[in-house]
């Protein structure tokens, strides 16, 4: 070997030791999954700028049952739920004189009263963006929208007048543009209605079920998250009952619409995984993560009993967050079992193309509801609800 060469790997070894040493130590990965059960769905859409989570998640399931009916991939418009949605809401807040939720927010429910009413339409025809943008972004739309119903709640002078509607349709108009009442779509004219009609998708054939003890099991209430602003009606069940109902909607080849936290530290939003670990409260001391970044495995999780759900409830730590889409089932290398979760952020630079790894007992606590096809719950447990 010439001098020269022998000064340069000299100085490699002091200066770069980790150039070095990279081909000697490979850093695990935390976890290393593998798909049990996977439900075939639509692309990961990109919700941007908005909160409307509630109609990108609930898209997304009636696309995925639209494949599973035979009825083809077929790519709706999350906007024009959006659209029909925020004027119900607009008239509730203003009916409680503004003590009411008005805002980007909503629940499975609320996409399905809009398909109920209107239908749905694909997201080429009408995608909600007539403001120019290259992404879907509500900031100011929702501002004006707040304004506006405010104003109204607040009017003074003895009486609303029947104008006030048309200001806060005429700002939809300008935002997100009017659906158009027929369209052309793979050779056929349909109206909004008539196309959801015609590929014999019925909004009535699902439900929501949560669980939680304030309230009796195998009854319906009020679920009381801000964003169920229509006050719709939740079976409740005792959560082993809710997991036999993801399990066997999911291992029979129907996906479910899940709402829950996600505001969590242990949401992972860089490695797209949740869990809920046995210490939550350990320090983090510089050892810790030093030794965490060196060598990752899975964490001992709690097990998630009724009582913490009703105690994170109750106490604010578990809230009405984000809403996805629960389309597989998967194993860690340690065969824990955790769902394979469609999200509404896009693709870009996510670990998994968009999907999360939630575990078993992250739902278990983290759920607040999931909308499910009748025909998938159990029959004891369909029974038991009068379903």
């Amino acid at each position: 070997m010439k001098p020269r060469h022998i000064l340069f790997l000299f100085l490699a070894v002091i200066v770069f030791p980790d150039l070095v040493n990279a081909q000697g130590k490979k850093k695990k990965d935390v976890y290393e999954f593998e798909i049990v059960k996977e439900i075939m769905t639509t692309p990961v859409k990109n919700q941007a700028n908005t909160g409307t989570c509630w109609s990108f998640a609930t898209t997304s399931f009636v696309e995925t049952e639209l494949i599973r009916m035979g009825k083809g991939e077929h790519i709706l418009s999350p906007m024009f739920n959006v659209r029909y949605s925020y004027l119900p809401k607009a008239v509730n807040y203003v009916r409680y004189s503004g003590a009411a939720t008005f805002g980007m927010g909503g629940q499975a429910h609320d996409a399905m009263n809009v398909i109920r009413q209107h239908g749905f339409i694909p997201e080429e025809i009408y995608n909600g963006m007539n403001i120019g943008e290259e992404k879907h972004n509500h900031a100011e739309m929702d501002g004006v929208l707040k304004a506006i119903v405010d104003a109204i709640s607040r009017a003074r002078g003895g009486k609303i007048t029947p104008r006030w509607q048309e200001v806060c349709e005429s700002s939809l108009g300008i935002y997100l543009g009017n659906p158009p009442k027929e369209f052309s779509y793979m050779g056929k004219i349909y109206t909004p209605k008539s196309f959801a009609e015609s590929t014999g998708f019925n909004p009535d054939d699902y439900v929501e079920i949560t669980s939680y003890t304030h309230h009796p099991f195998y009854s319906k209430f009020d679920l009381e998250v801000p964003d169920n602003w229509s006050k719709a009606q939740y079976y409740n069940v005792p959560i082993d009952d809710l997991m036999k109902i993801i399990d066997n909607s999911i291992m029979n080849g129907y996906s479910v619409a899940w709402d829950g936290d996600t505001s969590e530290k242990y949401f992972n939003r860089k490695k797209s995984v949740s869990i809920v670990p046995l210490d939550e409260e350990a320090p983090a001391t510089e050892d810790a993560k030093k030794e965490d970044a060196e060598d990752e495995t899975p964490e001992t999780e709690k097990a998630v009993t009724q009582l913490m759900r009703q105690e994170t409830f109750d106490n604010h730590t578990t809230t009405d967050d984000h809403l996805m889409h629960l389309t597989g089932i998967a194993k860690d290398q340690n065969g824990n079992k955790f769902y394979y979760t469609k999200n509404s952020w896009g693709t870009k630079d996510k670990l998994y193309g968009g999907y999360w790894y939630m575990s078993i007992q992250y739902v278990r606590l983290k759920t607040i509801a999931i909308m499910v096809h009748k025909d998938t719950i159990p029959i004891e447990i369909k029974t038991k609800l009068g379903l």
